[in-house]
């Protein structure tokens, strides 16, 4: 009976949290006018309701422009609400590094000023949005009510851009997703690194191509170590001063692409590869077996195309 009792108010606890569906966004200077709302490092859930993201502002002499919407309506209205704590400044454009959902399903908060992306960003919300919002709403629940999907408007390109007096440089790469935008704020040395870098947090691979992933990294690296990035804000995880995410990063893709690949040699079936432990040092990343898991059934078929390839060419 004092089992169920407990469950119960359990159960009242986390029904009252969900009921205010309060993200709780609190802003964190990481540079002079620069911000970052830092998400859980979690999978989603009706907890969190998937805040398990990193998103930002940056304010300029105008205005503010923000990166990244979050995963739901919710979410980019209550970003909204404290970006106007910090600033009375108008949002001028939010900008949209890749087309995963918890990136950019807050869209419709901004949909009063542009909405940029790159072109293949743009596609990939157009062709995917809609099925990546209704597996949401199967993950995150409620907090997801009303949230549709809005797709930038305005194609960005490679390069300087200016948005409210702060002079942002655009760099197109890919690897995580056919097309990733890290954006550098050049005044402060604020890197936004989209989800080519995860910090604390095992890396999502549904779109990963790991050798394009990794020469992407290599160009982030090699930015930082010129001494233009003061903070390297990850697309998940703690905001960082120095390149330590980005070894992370490669060290988990090195590490899986390898172990799928020796296992695809050995002729191993998934039931055998998904049964082997993870290396000592990744049992304590946070959803590292969950997403294992699901790393396999991404990247074991066409690894073992490339295994069977390689052996009808000895």
């Amino acid at each position: 009976m004092k089992r169920l009792i407990l469950a119960l108010l359990a159960w009242v606890a986390l029904a009252a949290h969900a009921d205010d569906f309060d993200y709780r966004l609190e802003p964190r200077a990481v540079a002079p006018d620069v911000y970052v709302f830092v998400g859980k490092t979690e999978d989603f859930d009706t907890r969190n309701g998937g805040n398990i993201v990193n998103t930002g502002f940056i304010v300029g002499p105008q205005g503010v422009v923000v990166i990244d919407t979050g995963p739901s309506l919710r979410y980019g209205r209550q970003m909204r609400q404290a970006i106007a704590r910090v600033t009375d400044k108008p949002v001028l454009m939010a900008i949209n590094t890749h087309h995963h959902p918890d990136h950019f399903l807050g869209n419709q908060a901004f949909s009063d000023v542009p909405l940029g992306s790159l072109a293949e960003v743009q596609r990939g919300i157009a062709s995917e949005g809609n099925a990546f919002a209704e597996n949401l709403f199967r993950m995150s629940g409620d907090w997801m009510s009303g949230t549709e999907v809005v797709v930038p408007t305005r194609a960005l390109q490679a390069g300087p851009l200016e948005v409210g007096g702060r002079r942002l440089r655009l760099l197109a790469l890919d690897g995580h997703t056919g097309a990733d935008l890290a954006l550098l704020d050049e005044g402060s040395g604020v890197l936004f690194a989209g989800d080519l870098v995860f910090n604390d947090r095992a890396p999502t691979t549904p779109h990963a191509q790991v050798a394009r992933w990794m020469a992407s990294l290599d160009t982030l690296e090699a930015m930082v170590a010129g001494g233009g990035v003061k903070v390297l804000v990850p697309g998940h995880g703690p905001v960082s001063r120095d390149a330590q995410p980005i070894r992370l990063t490669r060290d988990w893709l090195t590490w899986l692409s390898g172990s799928l690949r020796q296992a695809a040699a050995d002729g191993l079936d998934m039931n055998e590869i998904l049964a082997r432990p993870l290396p000592e040092r990744y049992r304590t990343l946070p959803v590292a077996p969950a997403e294992y898991r699901r790393s396999v059934g991404h990247l074991l078929p066409g690894i073992e195309v490339e295994a069977l390839e390689a052996g009808h060419g000895h």
